[in-house]
Order: C-alpha cells, then sequence, then structure tokens
C-alpha cells in the first residue's frame, strides 16, 4: 500500500474524514491518476466494507471511474468491482456485512453503460482488462447496453461474448439481446459521482374506463392463486418490500363468464384485497384503460430503480424482474421466452387502478394494474405500494 492510499485510509478515522478523501479523489481525478483512485477502492474492499464511511467513499470511487470516460477508468473501475468478489469470497456475513457482492456487479455495470461508449467497454469482453473481470459483471454489462439501444452485435467482442454458451444458465441469458417492442422505451436513471436521479412513470396511464351501467351481473370468480404466482407476479415490486417500507398483494381468478368492462369495477371490487377496496365501497373503482409498454414500462421502472429507501435492481435485473412479472400476471411461466410473453401480453386487456383506494400510499410508488386474458375469462391483479 502506498503513503498517499495509507494517509487517506488513515483520514477516514476523523470526524472530516470522508469529506477530506472525497476531495483527495477529486483531486486525483483532476490530475488524471485514475490509479490512485482505483488502488484506494481497492484498498477500502480489502478492509471488508464494514464501516459506513468505507462504503460511502468506496461508491463514491465507483461512480467516479465509472462515470469518467476513458479506457483508464474502465480499467480501475474493474479493479474495483473485482476486489468485493475477492474480499466476499472469504468473508463471513454479519449485521455490518456490505451489501452483497452482486450489488457491486449490477451498480457498476448500469454507471460503465451510461459513462462510456461501447468501444471503451470491448477490452471487459475481449479478456484485454488487468484485472479479473466478474462474470457477474458482463452479464449485467450486456443487458444495460441493451436497455440503452446498444445490443451486443454492433461491438465484436460484446457480441462474441453474448453469443458464446458458457454464460447459459445465466439468469439474464434468457433475456433478449435487442430491446422488444412493449419495451423500446425504458425510462432510466440519471447518474452522477454524487448520486442518481430517477424518473417514475405515471402510476395510472392510459384513458379513463367509462362507469358503465350500474348494477352489471358481474361473473364468478375462482381463486387460482399460489404462492409461486405471487412471487413471480410480485418479482418487479419485490424490493420495496425487502429494502423499503412497501407492500404489495396479488392474485389470479378463473371467471365463470368474460369480463366486460361494465363488470370489472364491481368485479374487482370483490376479489377481497384490499387495493381493491370492497363491493361495500360507495364509490365505484375507478380505472384507465392501459397499454402493454405502460405496464412493462412500470414494472420495469419499480425494479430498477426501488422504491422510498432503496435503489432497486439497476437496469439488467430490473428488465428481468418486470417480465417475470409480466410473464406471470399473463399466465405464462416464469421462464418464458419475452418474445412470447409479450405476444400474449397484447392479447390481455389491461386496466390501472393505482391510487383508486386508501389502501394506496400516493406518495410516488404506487402500482395497480389488471390483466383480463385472452378470452376474457381469465383475470389477474398486481398492485404495490411504498412511502417514505
Amino acid at each position: 500500500m502506498n503513503e498517499r492510499v495509507g494517509a487517506a485510509l488513515r483520514g477516514l478515522s476523523g470526524r472530516e474524514g470522508v469529506a477530506d478523501v472525497d476531495e483527495m479523489a477529486e483531486r486525483a481525478l483532476a490530475a488524471g491518476d485514475a490509479r490512485f483512485l482505483g488502488d484506494l477502492g481497492v484498498a477500502l474492499a480489502g478492509s471488508g466494507l464494514g464501516a459506513g464511511r468505507h462504503r460511502h467513499v468506496f461508491r463514491y470511487l465507483l461512480r467516479l471511474l465509472c462515470l469518467t470516460p476513458g479506457r483508464e477508468y474502465v480499467e480501475e473501475a474493474v479493479r474495483l468491482v473485482a476486489a468485493t468478489n475477492a474480499t466476499a469470497n472469504g468473508a463471513t456475513t454479519t449485521a455490518t456485512a456490505p451489501p452483497p457482492r452482486a450489488r457491486y456487479s449490477r451498480l457498476a455495470a448500469a454507471l460503465l453503460a451510461e459513462g462510456q461508449s461501447a468501444a471503451e467497454l470491448a477490452a471487459i469482453f475481449a479478456g484485454g482488462s488487468r484485472a479479473h473481470t466478474p462474470e457477474e459483471l458482463r452479464a449485467c454489462l450486456v443487458h444495460e447496453l441493451v436497455l440503452r439501444g446498444t445490443p451486443p452485435d454492433e461491438v465484436p467482442a460484446l457480441a462474441r461474448w453474448a453469443h458464446s454458451p458458457h454464460w447459459s444458465h445465466h439468469p439474464l441469458h434468457q433475456l433478449p439481446l435487442v430491446l422488444l417492442l412493449v419495451e423500446k422505451h425504458p425510462v432510466l436513471a440519471s447518474n452522477s459521482p454524487r448520486g442518481g436521479s430517477r424518473s417514475l412513470p405515471d402510476p395510472r396511464p392510459g384513458d379513463p374506463v367509462d362507469p358503465g351501467r350500474p348494477g352489471s351481473r358481474r361473473p364468478l370468480a375462482t381463486d387460482l392463486t399460489t404462492d409461486a404466482f405471487r412471487a413471480a407476479a410480485g418479482a418487479a415490486v419485490l424490493n420495496w418490500c425487502a429494502e423499503s417500507n412497501g407492500e404489495y398483494e396479488t392474485g389470479c381468478w378463473e371467471l365463470s363468464a368474460p369480463a366486460t368492462e361494465d363488470t370489472l369495477p364491481e368485479l374487482l371490487r370483490g376479489l377481497g384485497l384490499s387495493s381493491l377496496g370492497t363491493t361495500n365501497s360507495r364509490r365505484r373503482l375507478a380505472l384507465t384503460r392501459c397499454a402493454p409498454e405502460q405496464v412493462w414500462g412500470a414494472l420495469f421502472a419499480a425494479a430498477a430503480h426501488g422504491g422510498a429507501y432503496n435503489s432497486g435492481e439497476h437496469g439488467a435485473y430490473g428488465r428481468l424482474a418486470a417480465w417475470r412479472s409480466l410473464a406471470a400476471l399473463v399466465g405464462a411461466p416464469s421462464d418464458a421466452d419475452p418474445a412470447r410473453v409479450e405476444e400474449v401480453t397484447r392479447g390481455c386487456a389491461w386496466y390501472g387502478f393505482a391510487g383508486s383506494t386508501k389502501w394506496f400510499h400516493e406518495v410516488a410508488w404506487d402500482i395497480g394494474f389488471a390483466a383480463v386474458r385472452p378470452g376474457g375469462r381469465g383475470l389477474a391483479v398486481l398492485a404495490a405500494t411504498d412511502t417514505d
């Protein structure tokens, strides 16, 4: 460990240590000294990142390196991610342990895809990086680039890796290497070294559904919900519950007759879900008619960007979670080909109801969708809410 790195680590023990070390890193960046940033980050990773100050500075260094264009910054960013892998492989999980090492791969992939050109990132896939690039970083980076409009076939080194069989068992491998029509306009985070901003889609997109005829006879609903369905349908919002203040509910039903827009509001009220109210509610349930693109976009944003107190799964795993939720809602297996899921999705009638009842917090993080499956006799619902 060189003296500058040692001095920085010692400085973190003081009250103003974090600010001083951040300034030291900024001066090194201004001088083009990527190696110092990498050395300091590797040393912090070697400390186990158990202290909050160490984690803060490590994440700041990672952001600086990923978002500063240039091959040397890419190299050092990869070193940092590889160092968290090496440290975690021999670490014992404790209450003060850092986030799972995969988190750093996911974050770094999102930052690199935003801050670097595809040409600068090619070395990560060609074996030209001095550090041993974690396969998880590569897998995430493939789909972070796809989300930003760079399919693998545009970069030879990336294409060779993405089409190779050795990652065929990776969960991200099931995702297409180009954006499908339903996901053409993903809402992506905007990042800086100090943090990022996230845009949230309209919680209840689309045009209002006409209230229809009162007293319409609703079909009978047979509950088919299983634990497996709940987990799959809730994939996009599980992070709200696990890492923030969120809650969600979901279910699927077989109907005795096809659902219509006249019968749907009262049908939904009678399903027994808190998010939908009850048949005794005085107000008719307000619904909007949604496009599949709007549904996928809301699911992706929930998964990728997280809720009130977390940062989500980032782009690659956010994309995977959105497809898993969508597949469950339309009645497809969780590992179904997304192209097939998209086809079935377009045969469904989609309705939004976020914010229609007091169950929703209506702060910023609300989701409420009902899918009437092809033929009208299958119904699935997902509702989620979070608050700060």
